[in-house]
């Protein structure tokens, strides 16, 4: 069963939240944070992205970086933006965006958990990824980034959320600048807290990474280089149950057409699909359909029956695009390991995928139907591992609202 427990987060007062909160560290690269944050020295984009605050062009990877993330989270505290609560908590977290709202609990979950499969992973990770949030942690002695996890649907986890949002006052609620509405009760009644722990201990006997795979096998890792520090037992997770979820596509690009001329690839492909021209961005409208951008041109695709396999891996889109025309064509090998293939999350629009591909940074674009939370749920039930970059969840969590301290 899943071990969860409450924690006491370092947190921003109240008026500072709205410019403290901000996007995960890994939806933004460098020269965007640096953007995003321009004007804004509460932003928390100073710690989890801190190389803005260090001249142009330094590596991100350097002990520099990590030591200036440290340095601003302690000016956050010491100018007293932040500060801890005096006791373990709970928090309701609820995400309102696009007419849709949805609704989980911010709390820190076992590494013991996490190392038993009792949190279930569905993607491999980059070592170097992995290093990078072992490094960021391990120097500034805390957790920034939350593990965006799932668990199954429990009526009366429901249940809890809705009363105690009826029955207190919002701490947080504020728009951000993506139109997002960010809101947050701290659940700090013993006997709410008591009965949230029993559930998850009695009914819950497994939660699901979503997003953040990283972030949880680095704090894994943590915890081996501090055995003595009993928060580094414990990663901060949000938990959402299914219910409230809402998957988008993830989308591809690839750098070079592997020696091929655009109509050869055409060509090539009406092996295993049903190649059409289209008059417009093609969103796929149903599993084993994609949308292709190539030379100036959108054409849909759909998948061949009797062209790729039926087990839960074989079944996704992701695969079959990498499969039947990733690897069969374009000669793009392991997607987590081969620097000519990028992803591009669905939020960012075909649009997107249409100017990558119009500028020359990348020859073909494809665009994919989502993976449903139920395929999510199936594979990782099934011990097997979906390929990287196959979900994007949507709206995201911001950082800086609740930080675990190691």
């Amino acid at each position: 069963m899943a071990h969860i427990k409450p924690f006491k987060a370092l947190r921003p007062h109240n008026e500072y939240a709205y410019q403290v909160a901000s996007r995960p560290y890994d939806v933004l690269n460098s020269e965007e944070a640096r953007k995003e944050a321009a004007g804004n020295m509460l932003s928390f984009l100073h710690v989890t992205k801190s190389e803005i605050d260090l001249p142009e062009g330094t590596d991100i990877h350097t002990q520099q970086v990590y030591d200036k993330a440290a340095e601003n989270l302690q000016r956050l505290i010491d100018k007293k933006i932040l500060f801890q609560d005096e006791k373990p908590c709970y928090y309701i977290y609820q995400l309102s965006w696009k007419g849709r709202t949805q609704t989980g609990l911010v709390c820190v979950s076992s590494v013991d958990d996490y190392n038993n499969d009792i949190i279930k992973k569905h993607e491999f990770t980059r070592p170097e990824k992995e290093q990078d949030r072992i490094s960021h942690m391990a120097t500034i002695k805390a957790q920034t980034g939350n593990v965006f996890l799932a668990c199954k649907d429990l009526k009366e986890l429901d249940d809890v959320f809705e009363h105690w949002k009826s029955q207190h006052n919002a701490d947080y609620s504020f728009v951000a600048d993506d139109t997002v509405v960010h809101t947050i009760w701290v659940v700090d009644t013993l006997s709410t807290i008591d009965v949230i722990t029993n559930l998850f201990a009695e009914k819950i006997p497994f939660t699901y990474i979503a997003d953040g795979h990283h972030r949880a096998a680095s704090a894994a890792k943590v915890n081996q280089q501090l055995p003595e520090s009993e928060d580094a037992k414990f990663f901060l997770t949000t938990i959402f149950p299914a219910n409230q979820l809402a998957i988008l596509d993830y989308n591809r690009i690839a750098n070079d057409l592997n020696g091929l001329t655009p109509e050869a690839l055409l060509q090539n492909m009406e092996e295993g699909f049903t190649v059409e021209k289209a008059n417009a961005a093609v969103s796929p409208a149903a599993l084993h359909q994609f949308g292709m951008y190539l030379d100036g041109s959108w054409y849909g695709l759909k998948a061949k029956e009797g062209t790729f396999r039926e087990d839960p891996i074989g079944v996704l889109d992701v695969t079959i695009l990498q499969e039947n025309i990733l690897q069969k064509y374009l000669a793009i090998g392991d997607p987590r390991t081969d620097n000519r293939i990028d992803f591009v999350g669905g939020i960012r629009g075909l649009k997107e995928l249409e100017e990558r591909v119009n500028s020359g940074a990348a020859a073909v674009a494809f665009s994919l139907y989502p993976v449903s939370i139920q395929q999510l749920f199936d594979i990782a039930d099934s011990g097997v591992v979906m390929p990287p970059k196959s979900t994007w969840f949507e709206p995201k969590l911001r950082d800086g609202l609740l930080t675990h301290l190691l």
